[in-house]
């Protein structure tokens, strides 16, 4: 908020004017939703690119002269081909037009957004070998420039782009299901997971970033990264690889089912009519997403053994809480 009031009528404009909007444009980023598919051909793996494909219709009408397009959005590797594809066929229309189609993935994370995107680790920029592509790619530098300094700034070709997305979210997640595989055998043996993850992580090669022992990881980001990854070694015959990708998630889901399991255990076998208390319902603190939360999963489980849940989050309304419980079980709440 104290952006947008800084900067909104100077640098900073609002319009639904989508038409209007394009036609000034020099360069039109594309940032929009890519769920995984609910139906078809790769459901519940492949992101659905229905609506990259919409507003990809919508720059190719309106457009009346040359735009350099930025894919935003998290999208699987080769989709700025369809991109240009669309593209194309309105250029072939009108000798006005020219596009450069660019891949810029995020990296921001939620409840830390602003910051991430003042000091980034790194931008990445990915376009085509050629001429007019490097031309297009140093447009985009020279924004990031403002405030990024050069040795952050990594340009790539677009395919290697579009990949470092989906690998980086993946890295990051396998992580998180190493040192939670790992809490198990800890529980097992008699070892302290928070003491073998500080020795483990005090190795500089491996660092002590991801290295917190949980109930798992949650949001709209990680799973339907790994799951796009894992659809796309599939479909490249690579299915050694997706098997690996794929635990990712496996060992995610076992440790949400084995922390209710715990909780059980704990209650005498039996958590019927007990009131249990969880503290957080979104997937991580300082924010209000509810996507993929682990608390939403572990109460499933508790209310199908009879629990009855009291919850507590600060940033989620009682409204959200109620209609999230509502989808995997109706009693007990």
């Amino acid at each position: 908020d104290e952006v947008v009031k800084k900067c909104r009528g100077k640098n900073l404009f609002f319009s639904t004017d989508i038409g209007t909007s394009i036609h000034e444009a020099d360069l039109i980023f594309i940032s929009v939703n890519t769920p995984t598919k609910e139906y078809g051909k790769g459901k519940g793996m492949a992101p659905d690119l229905k609506y990259v494909e919409s507003v990809s219709r919508t720059i190719a009408e309106y457009s009346s002269g040359p735009k350099i397009v930025v894919e935003k959005s998290t999208v699987p590797v080769k989709a700025a081909s369809s991109i240009k594809q669309i593209l194309k066929e309105a250029q072939e229309h009108n000798d006005q037009l020219y596009f450069q189609v660019l891949s810029n993935p995020e990296f921001l994370s939620e409840g830390t957004a602003m910051n991430d995107l003042a000091n980034p680790d790194r931008v990445l920029i990915g376009g085509e070998e050629s001429e007019d592509g490097k031309k297009a790619i140093d447009c985009l530098v020279a924004i990031y420039l403002n405030w990024v300094p050069p040795e952050r700034i990594i340009t790539t070709n677009t395919w290697s782009s579009e990949l470092t997305k989906l690998v980086a979210n993946a890295m990051l997640a396998q992580r998180i299901s190493s040192i939670n595989a790992v809490s198990a055998i800890c529980e097992a043996t008699g070892a302290d997971v928070r003491e073998v993850a500080h020795a483990v992580g005090r190795d500089k090669r491996i660092g002590d970033k991801f290295l917190n022992a949980s109930v798992g990881f949650g949001g709209s980001c990680f799973q339907k990264d790994v799951k796009s990854l894992v659809y796309l070694c599939e479909t490249l015959n690579l299915h050694v690889v997706a098997n690996y990708f794929a635990s990712i998630v496996e060992i995610n889901d076992y440790q949400r089912r084995r922390f209710a399991d715990l909780i059980i255990a704990e209650m005498f076998n039996t958590v019927t009519n007990k009131e249990i208390a969880i503290f957080g319902f979104s997937f991580k603190k300082n924010t209000a997403d509810t996507r993929e939360s682990s608390a939403i999963h572990i109460a499933k489980h508790l209310l199908e053994e009879r629990a009855r849940l009291r919850f507590y989050d600060p940033k989620v309304p009682e409204t959200v809480i109620r209609h999230e419980l509502a989808l995997v079980s109706s009693k007990h709440i």
